[in-house]
């Protein structure tokens, strides 16, 4: 059977990803902050789908929880899942520094090291790939959040050609989800009433969206056409006035 090392595999998109690869016939390698769920999630799998779990407790925000991660995309997986992140609680000045670090160690550091771990075993056996998920905020300026995940989508862009794209027999994609209905805005204390009815998108609906694009080769996956379409008009609108307008809306916190 083949491996997926999921990260941020307990909640939301990350938890979604294990489901449905779970039910497509992976085992799988969960990787979270919180143990006892973490636990818990694995042995739902391991019941419902029949595939083989491991549990691996790591805080990505850490030296300590990258390397062991590390580790183990070293060992070798068939597809790594970079999804674990986070929002910030205010705006730039507001938010504490430590807070803003952190976030570029869980939304950089550890996607390129975890990549750069994996991607030698997949090429050696040409089978494999990478899915960085990113965030449609990477095409507009709102904050630190946004300036992480358009690293990510470049990140990922770059890696595939360095490798020499999918002929290689491995791809790497970014997914650039919009809002959509996860515990992730709770934790960054947002109001989510700001953002109309219309946006939110379900994980589920998501996560097929992006295996499909993933599996068709797609380079930066948009799942959604009223996200493709905003994202192509972030590129005609001038830059300033998308900035301005991207940072005023869906940015309210409680």
């Amino acid at each position: 059977m083949p491996t997926a090392l999921i990260t941020g595999a307990t909640a939301g998109i990350g938890a979604e990803f294990a489901r449905q690869l779970a039910a497509d016939g992976f085992d799988l390698v969960l990787l979270a902050r919180d143990a006892p769920r973490l636990a818990q999630t694995a042995e739902r799998y391991r019941t419902a789908y029949g595939v083989g779990v491991e549990v691996l407790p790591a805080d990505l925000s850490t030296d300590e929880g990258i390397a062991a991660a590390e580790r183990r995309a070293a060992e070798g997986v068939d597809l790594l899942v970079n999804n674990a992140g986070f929002g910030q609680h205010d705006r730039f000045l507001k938010a504490p520094l430590a807070d803003e670090l952190a976030m570029l160690k869980v939304h950089c550091e550890a996607v390129l090291r975890l990549t750069h771990a994996a991607l030698p075993g997949m090429i050696e056996r040409r089978r494999g790939g990478v899915i960085n998920v990113a965030s449609v905020a990477a095409f507009f300026a709102r904050g630190t959040y946004s300036a992480t995940k358009a690293w990510v989508v470049n990140f990922s862009e770059s890696v595939l050609q360095d490798i020499g794209g999918s002929g290689s027999g491995v791809h790497v994609m970014a997914l650039c989800p919009g809002w959509v209905h996860t515990e992730f805005h709770a934790r960054s204390n947002m109001d989510k009433s700001a953002v109309p009815d219309f946006m939110w998108l379900n994980a589920d609906d998501l996560v097929a969206a992006a295996v499909r694009d993933f599996r068709r080769g797609a380079i930066v996956s948009v799942p959604d056409a009223k996200y493709k379409a905003l994202v192509g008009l972030s590129k005609i609108v001038p830059r300033g006035l998308a900035g301005r307008i991207a940072s005023r809306n869906g940015r309210s916190y409680r």
